[in-house]
């Protein structure tokens, strides 16, 4: 009997790269002894409901789209009692956390990951009762990613969002909060802030160094406070281009968890999506909660001969 996947396919993200690759993707499944049941996304917030109620009768999940089509993959997944093996097919504009994961951007070869992969247990982010892969945050440009439009992202790409952002400059303010983990309290005026689980995420990269990893059990916390004058401003940018500590200006972190209180409800992103307005969130590191295929040469190949670990 040939063994059950579901491939979770969103056709429009990124730039349709994946209507044009379905029927590859499909021969190439079949060809590996799969019996292959596709699912198109229909519209926005679908996807979960349909992965909570069938995603447990299959043994691999495979799932082409963005980073916003990965999320809702994942609310899905985290609704079954047993979940399959995630093969994610990055699709989208960024793809922040395929390339944390160094899987490939070109889908096919993604999809071979099936024969030269290597399944992985991964960290993943709850905020309130949400889920993120990558990213939750809030304040300056970090509403580009979803009030950016579709077809502006298929003909733009990473232009789009810079030109979006740009619009949205006359309107920064300050958002004011307390901050608190089991050993640390911060409470100030923010510019932006991110909760994190990737090695870069918009040009943000201040963890490279410090030996973070997605499988740690703990969440990298960047917050910028809100610029009092020009050259607290122009200290801010400098840091950022040049992805050095500015310990005043830049608070950096790496907890398990974190509560956040705010004065009024605040806007979040989660994965690019639109995450809701909160103003008391508890956001928690989900330790190795995520099982999917990434990069490696250490198993056999994942096939119908070979026994899924």
């Amino acid at each position: 009997m040939l063994r059950k996947m579901l491939l979770a396919a969103n056709i429009h993200a990124g730039k349709g790269t994946v209507r044009s690759c379905l029927p590859e993707l499909i021969d190439y499944y079949v060809s590996q002894g799969w019996d292959v049941t596709v699912h198109t996304t229909q519209r926005p917030q679908e996807l979960p409901q349909y992965l909570k109620e069938n995603a447990c009768r299959y043994e691999l999940l495979a799932s082409a789209g963005g980073d916003g089509t990965l999320n809702e993959t994942i609310h899905g997944l985290m609704g079954c009692s047993n979940p399959p093996l995630l093969a994610y097919l990055p699709a989208g504009t960024v793809n922040d956390f395929a390339s944390s994961l160094k899987i490939p951007k070109n889908i096919p070869e993604a999809a071979r990951l099936l024969e030269n992969g290597i399944p992985r247990r991964v960290d993943l982010g709850q905020f309130g009762e949400q889920y993120f892969s990558y990213v939750a945050a809030f304040g300056a440009f970090t509403d580009v990613a979803y009030q950016t439009p579709q077809a502006a992202k298929q003909v733009w790409g990473r232009l789009a969002y810079l030109v979006e952002g740009l619009k949205r400059l006359p309107n920064l303010r300050p958002f004011h909060m307390k901050l608190e983990a089991d050993d640390f309290s911060l409470e100030d005026d923010f510019l932006f802030g991110m909760v994190s689980n990737s090695t870069s995420v918009g040009g943000f990269r201040f963890f490279e160094q410090s030996g973070m990893a997605i499988d740690d059990g703990l969440l990298e916390m960047t917050f910028v406070r809100y610029p009092k004058n020009f050259a607290e401003q122009q200290a801010i940018m400098n840091a950022i281009l040049k992805r050095e500590a500015a310990p005043d200006l830049i608070h950096l972190r790496q907890e398990g968890r974190l509560h956040i209180f705010s004065e009024i409800p605040v806007p979040w992103t989660l994965d690019g999506e639109f995450g809701g307005e909160v103003q008391d969130v508890e956001i928690r590191c989900l330790t190795r909660a995520l099982k999917i295929l990434v990069p490696g040469a250490e198993m056999e190949p994942l096939t119908p001969s070979s026994k899924m670990k």
